[in-house]
């Protein structure tokens, strides 16, 4: 009888992946991300082991949004205290806060707990198309 594969984090070889986010929608693009950080583009994939890669997310600010979900869809923070209560628009939030907007989206497509906020580690997203991490070599991803 043959044993089903589990990986050991000693053993986990991460890449850098970018992916650009100009002209694709919101959800498709958060859904591609969270693939990734989870690690189940991988044949080694294990559910409790963060054995996910990381991402770049370039072009925050060009996503797309369909329908009317740029006036309709309410993003809501509250401070905790009485009447702080905080609701954006999403064409607020795409033109202030773009990062905020994918980072978001990809957060709620990740485990909760302790392995989603590692995994959740591994995601950077920037407004344009300019990155810092050059010296990672990330490999443009095409799926």
């Amino acid at each position: 009888m043959k044993n089903t594969y589990m990986q050991k984090k000693e053993d986990i070889v991460r890449n850098w992946y970018v992916i650009d986010a100009k002209g694709q929608n919101l959800g498709r693009v958060a859904t591609k991300v969270a693939h990734i950080l989870r690690g189940k583009h991988k044949p080694t994939f294990t559910p409790h082991v963060d054995c996910g890669d990381y991402v770049i997310v370039i072009n925050a600010s060009k996503v797309n949004l369909t329908g009317n979900k740029l006036d309709d869809k309410i993003y809501y923070n509250h401070s905790g205290y009485t009447g702080g209560l905080r609701e954006r628009a999403a064409r607020e939030m795409k033109e202030n806060y773009p990062v905020e907007m994918i980072e978001r989206a990809v957060k709620g497509m990740l485990p909760k707990g302790r392995l989603g906020r590692q995994m959740y580690k591994k995601l950077f997203v920037y407004a344009d198309e300019n990155h810092p991490h050059a010296a990672q070599q990330p490999v443009e991803y095409t799926k």
